[in-house]
């Protein structure tokens, strides 16, 4: 797969004012004064294929871990050969308003009637039992998000232990560092433990392993095998092996280092050899001493977390806990708290989504359960999006290729799903509906109310043209038209017109999981969502087409998009949902679907459309501000579209509330918040609240999807006093150097690179600012 980190072209300075220069960033340090009692109080580690949970305990340490490709199940697709034969009856009844009827229909003909996709698994736990340590004091545990190292330390007497723990991006294994300051003081008993039915724990002459095979899910076998192992190297001291236990006793330091694999190779094919792939990844981090291995791991996390920083002011609450700053923020207002959470957000997507691997899935790559929530899969109505929302603007742009393998991956199974479902002729139309998984099934998921909607492919094509806005990589755009283009002709054949306003839409469908005032089904026609989305993708068909000279494509989509449903300002002035005035006031539901034009689209403007904007704010203040973690991450964004800086920080202060996963039962009204460990909560955890935030956060202070750039859009009165955001990155591969005090704009650097027309707007800057940029050539403007 071809890397698309872009290099620098050009260097272009705009400098405003000549003040000093204020930090890059506080510290980014979480931590806390006790043990982790629950998973959501353990710290995350992750090289973006394993992941690592710390929980610190003196006397137990456990390490919960994950390897992203350890699902249950096989290679299977899950489409129902009955839809095709049925979909015509289904649409014939949407259209005479029977509604419920549709949908139990499509709940019998047209839900997979095989499975709902595989859950995303755990491999286990590497526990530590250490001898003498229940007296302990002085105890500290924290997560450094500057260089992804977890520690603890603590004191028993007069020794004091520590220890080191973190995923390795340099060697892909995780890594845990014991010392103590007194020699000979090291006494621990380590082994691997997992839920894992199929498994068996060895002993080796070098350490232990444990392997097995994942298990099945709703009747569909599985045959992923799976091997990990431990090996300690003590200095000092003595160690024995037996029985699966690697015994340690008098050491003056250990490195326990645990490597884990699979025989997943792609969604196709499971006939790797684990064993080899386990192994290769020990022998090599083994040839390197711990001070070499700690070096280069956080030097190749360093090279992405450090391009994009942010600094709100100086970090007045460092005394405290983590857990401390999350119950006081309300009065607070603890600014760093807000730049470390952002930082937070970019960690757990480098964390979570490396080139090569597997994408952020809905518990990033996290998950101590069997069977956990949602599977822990790929939501494609909202949650795998989500995640990647940060992904360009904060200048991780090279860490989508496993997202845009996944589309890839979805466009070949989906062609199967579209010929067999709906009777599509092209052979590159291609659908997703609203779930996916290791496997990349592409069938429809769960019963119709939330399983009855085809658009998941037309939301992830918008991923690859934002990519290519912000790139202007051509050959890029070259690779990925064909595939744009097969998910267009999937809706140009199966988009019919309905009865009364003769527009183009999609039956059957639903505005993801939501349903109409007065309807006892969600099952409908015509949701203004579904127009958003192929309106998008349909124009950015259209304008890709243009840029590579397949003219007959370009005005095909131009003059199809004419025929899609406009959006409509219903009866108390919101943005209706669906093509009729179906909406209800009192609606708090968590989707906010029909606002997709609004955030991540552009089709609505503060700006430009100011009329569907008021609509669009009148219906998000109907939905209420409290709902659940993921949902308020997508209000934050919504709220900087609107302009509304200080309601888009009320969000935050709601999702930045302490919450305790003993206290909140899940309840789709109520909940959100953030666990100890800064984890989303819905509650329970999912991880797309984190990364809307994230990119909540970015859009209050750079927006970019109009033709003039704007700067401190939303700027929120906490925030005014004084701030920096550096490598923040604009469409048309802008990057930003930005200071402001009093709510203007003090310094300004501007790295252009790929040269063009550059055109910004902010507070401080008296009118707007036009520049034809061009390659190796600097600018400078002095202003205030």
């Amino acid at each position: 797969m071809k890397n698309y980190l872009f290099a620098t072209a050009l260097s272009l300075t705009f400098l405003v004012g000549q003040a000093q220069r204020l930090p890059l960033q506080n510290h980014n340090l979480m931590w806390y004064d006790q043990p982790a009692a629950l998973w959501t109080e353990a710290l995350p580690l992750g090289d973006g294929r394993l992941g690592a949970m710390m929980f610190g305990n003196p006397l137990q340490e456990r390490l919960q871990l994950n390897e992203e490709t350890i699902w249950a199940g096989n290679p299977n697709n899950n489409y129902n050969p009955e839809a095709a034969e049925w979909i015509p009856r289904i649409r014939q009844l949407v259209f005479e308003g029977k509604y419920r009827e549709a949908q139990d229909l499509c709940t019998r003909y047209v839900k997979s009637p095989t499975n709902q996709g595989m859950p995303y698994q755990p491999f286990g736990d590497l526990t530590v039992s250490f001898i003498g340590q229940q007296d302990y004091t002085n105890y500290r545990r924290s997560l450094d998000l500057d260089s992804a190292l977890a520690v603890v330390e603590y004191d028993v007497a007069d020794v004091h232990y520590r220890r080191e723990c973190f995923a390795s991006f340099a060697d892909s294994v995780v890594i845990l560092h014991l010392t103590a300051s007194k020699p000979g003081q090291l006494n621990f008993t380590t082994t691997l433990t997992t839920p894992q039915q199929d498994s068996r724990l060895n002993s080796t002459a070098e350490g232990i392993t444990l392997h097995g095979m994942t298990g099945g899910h709703e009747k569909l076998g599985s045959r992923l095998r799976y091997f990990g192992r431990a090996i300690v190297r003590n200095r000092g001291g003595n160690q024995s092996i037996r029985d699966g236990f690697i015994t340690v006793s008098g050491a003056d330091e250990a490195t326990i280092y645990v490597s884990i694999a699979t025989a997943f190779n792609n969604y196709k094919s499971i006939n790797g050899d684990e064993r080899a792939r386990s192994n290769n990844q020990m022998q090599l981090a083994l040839q390197k001493d711990y001070v070499e291995a700690r070096s280069r791991h956080i030097q190749a996390y360093q090279t992405l977390a450090d391009r994009n920083t942010l600094w709100l002011g100086p970090d007045d609450f460092a005394e405290r806990t983590t857990v401390e700053r999350l119950r006081d923020f309300g009065q607070t207002h603890d600014k760093h708290l807000v730049a470390m959470y952002y930082r937070f957000g970019r960690y757990l997507l480098i964390s979570s989504s490396q080139p090569g691997g597997q994408p952020a899935n809905l518990q990033g790559i996290w998950n101590d359960k069997m069977l956990p929530s949602w599977d822990s899969k790929y939501t494609c109505n909202i949650n795998l999006e989500m995640n990647y929302w940060p992904s360009e603007v904060c200048n991780l742009s090279e860490l989508n290729e496993p997202l845009f393998r996944l589309i890839r991956e979805v466009s070949e199974t989906g062609r199967d799903a579209a010929r067999v479902m709906y009777g599509t002729t092209d052979p590159e139309a291609w659908v997703l509906h609203h779930n996916t998984d290791l496997w990349r099934i592409t069938g429809a998921v769960d019963n119709a109310p939330s399983g009855m909607w085809m658009s998941g492919g037309a939301w992830l094509c918008t991923h690859l043209w934002q990519h290519y806005l912000f790139t202007l990589d051509q050959d890029f755009l070259r690779e990925w038209y064909p595939l744009m283009k097969g998910a267009a002709r999937f809706f140009d054949e199966t988009m019919v017109y309905e009865p009364r306003h003769h527009y183009l839409v999609v039956c059957p469908t639903n505005s993801p999981e939501n349903g109409p005032q007065g309807h006892d089904a969600t099952t409908v026609a015509g949701c203004t969502m579904d127009s958003q989305l192929i309106g998008d993708l349909w124009s950015e068909v259209a304008q890709a087409a243009r840029i590579l000279g397949d003219v007959a494509t370009a005005e095909h989509y131009e003059a199809r998009r004419q025929e899609l449903a406009p959006m409509h300002v219903g009866s108390w002035g919101q943005l209706q949902e669906w093509i009729e005035d179906w909406d209800n006031p009192a609606d708090d539901h968590r989707h906010v679907s029909h606002l997709y034009g609004l955030f991540p689209s552009n089709q609505i403007s503060a700006r430009y459309t100011p009329h569907l904007a008021k609509a669009a704010q009148v219906s998000l203040e109907h939905r209420g501000d409290i709902s659940t973690g993921w949902a308020m991450g997508w209000r934050v964004c919504l709220w900087a579209r609107l302009l509304d800086g200080n309601h888009a920080y009320q969000l935050i202060e709601n999702q930045l509330k302490l919450t305790h996963e003993r206290d909140v039962s899940y309840e789709p009204k109520l909940g959100g918040g953030t666990y100890a460990n800064l984890f989303d909560a819905h509650p329970p955890f999912q991880i797309d609240g984190n990364f809307g935030c994230t990119a909540g956060i970015a859009e209050m202070l750079i927006q970019s999807q109009d033709p003039v750039i704007q700067l401190l859009p939303a700027l929120p009165d906490y925030w005014k006093e004084q701030g920096r955001i550096a490598g923040i990155v604009a469409r048309g591969g802008f990057v930003f150097d930005m200071e402001w005090k009093d709510g203007k704009i003090t310094h300004l650097e501007v790295t252009s690179r790929l040269g063009g027309l550059l055109q910004l707007a902010g507070p401080g800057l008296k009118k707007i600012l036009m520049r034809q940029t061009q390659p190796g050539k600097s600018y400078l403007l002095v202003g205030k």
